[in-house]
């Protein structure tokens, strides 16, 4: 079979596996990089690799060594040479490689932590279709949303304590879309954002689609370092930034008042924007006392969605920003679309309007997490965790660094999971792993019993020779 796919240089596949070179493994590390790269879509079936000695350039690594990784990577099947042709990825199919573990599971999605629909969407629905008929007489569009499901987005804010006006409210396709459009008015290329380390992945990838710069703040166990905060700002000059202070994606961790406080003063006295993305604020599964609505006055941009709380195919969230903010966000609006969908904006309307969704969906979410939780603790013992009060996922401390390899000998027994350096804006993190318990309990168990199999491999292969550069 002759390679199809196009070619990939030194310098992109280098950066691809930027985390593998930053924490210096060996020949069996680099290749389980490379599969994680395929298993993922990074590299395309048929993908021609760059010769041995640029690669070995781009990555500062021996020749020997990278001749060693695709050795092992030809022997699994995934990789393919011919003289004078190069070397190119294969498909897992045709290597006889099947994710799917042999008992003939299916694969358990650890990577995507949004759950099924809510409890009364199909109530939500029927409503939402009465109320269309007043709506088929206008033309549909609105870069602002309906008056309606602003109206009651802003009782939410006054009724957390930040006192808020349906003219403050802007309804968008998701919390990420808000991001988005807040990063597009606020950031161009070469500028810099200041975001949390580690942080939400979708986020650190729109970043880099904007040519901007992840300026990195590293998240202690403890929680926000406001000290490099300071630093960060003082001295990066970032003009925009990006924090999640509820629930913190992939950490779990919820910012306090004094905590805010502070920070709200940071920004302000820096003069620098900053999206607040609360889009796991609803899930609050314990029931304690709420922090207030983060507020930097002018300088905050609050982004909520609909996708955690009730569904992810409803594509509806909102930002929460001054008037004077969201004058200028509905002029950079029109380069990216027209407005949301006025269906789903119904729906949406319908759904704040009855607590009974919003409070299954808590309790349901309480017992996942504890289901999980115990889980670990039986299946992978070594492996630790703060228990969070909210959101949707366990940041897992692992017993060695492996979070790559053990991402990648999960697939092999029918788990998706994504790796720590997914949430790194410069890789790293492989003693970390994010596992979301938007599953049922029995997946979630079942997820466990696989995980702890892939840790047994993973283990039990050698970290390979530390390359001497």
């Amino acid at each position: 079979m002759n390679p199809v796919g196009g070619r990939i240089s030194g310098a992109r596949l280098a950066a691809l596996l930027g985390t593998w070179r930053r924490s210096r493994q060996g020949a069996a590390d680099l290749a389980a990089a490379v599969e994680l790269q395929v298993l993922d879509g990074h590299l395309a079936v048929g993908t021609q690799l760059p010769a041995e000695r640029e690669l070995a350039d781009a990555l500062g690594a021996s020749r020997t060594l990278i001749g060693s990784a695709l050795d092992r990577l030809r022997e699994s099947g995934l990789v393919q040479s011919r003289r004078g042709s190069g070397s190119w990825i294969t498909s897992p199919a045709a290597r006889g490689f099947n994710p799917t573990p042999s008992t003939g599971a299916d694969v358990i999605d650890f990577v995507c932590a949004s759950p099924s629909a809510a409890v009364g969407m199909h109530r939500a629905f029927d409503a939402a279709r009465l109320l269309l008929a007043d709506e088929l007489g206008s033309p549909g569009y609105g870069d602002r949303g309906l008056p309606i499901l602003r109206e009651r987005i802003a009782a939410r804010y006054t009724e957390r304590g930040l006192p808020t006006s349906p003219a403050q409210i802007m309804i968008t396709n998701g919390a990420h879309h808000a991001f988005v459009l807040a990063l597009r008015m606020l950031a161009g290329p070469g500028d810099r954002v200041l975001v949390e380390q580690p942080t939400y992945a979708n986020a650190l990838e729109a970043i880099r689609a904007a040519h901007a710069l992840p300026v990195p703040v590293a998240l202690g166990r403890d929680g926000w370092d406001l000290d490099g905060i300071e630093a960060a700002l003082r001295q990066a000059g970032p003009r925009l930034a990006y924090l999640i202070v509820d629930f913190h994606n992939p950490t779990g961790l919820r910012l306090d008042d004094e905590g805010r406080e502070r920070l709200a003063a940071l920004l302000t006295k820096s003069r620098t924007p900053a999206v607040i993305d609360e889009t796991l604020v609803e899930l609050d599964i314990d029931g304690g006392p709420a922090p207030r609505p983060f507020s930097a006055g002018d300088w905050s941009i609050l982004v909520g969605t609909s996708s955690k709380a009730y569904w992810g195919g409803l594509r509806i969230g909102w930002i929460r920003a001054s008037e004077e903010l969201l004058a200028r966000l509905s002029s950079a609006r029109f380069g990216l679309d027209l407005g949301s969908p006025v269906f789903e904006q119904l729906v949406l309307a319908e759904l704040l309007a009855d607590p009974e969704p919003l409070a299954r969906r808590r309790e349901e979410v309480r017992v996942q997490r504890d289901v999980l939780a115990e889980a670990v603790r039986e299946h992978c013992p070594e492996w630790t965790f703060r228990l969070p009060s909210g959101g949707f996922w366990l940041w897992c401390s692992l017993p060695e660094r492996m979070s790559t390899r053990l991402a990648v000998a999960a697939a092999a027994h029918g788990v998706q999971v994504a790796p720590g350096s997914r949430f790194g804006a410069q890789g790293g993190l492989e003693r970390w792993i994010r596992l979301p318990f938007s599953q049922p309990p029995d997946r979630l168990q079942e997820a466990m019993r696989r995980l702890a199999l892939a840790e047994s491999a993973v283990r039990g292969q050698p970290l390979g020779e530390i390359p001497v550069r």
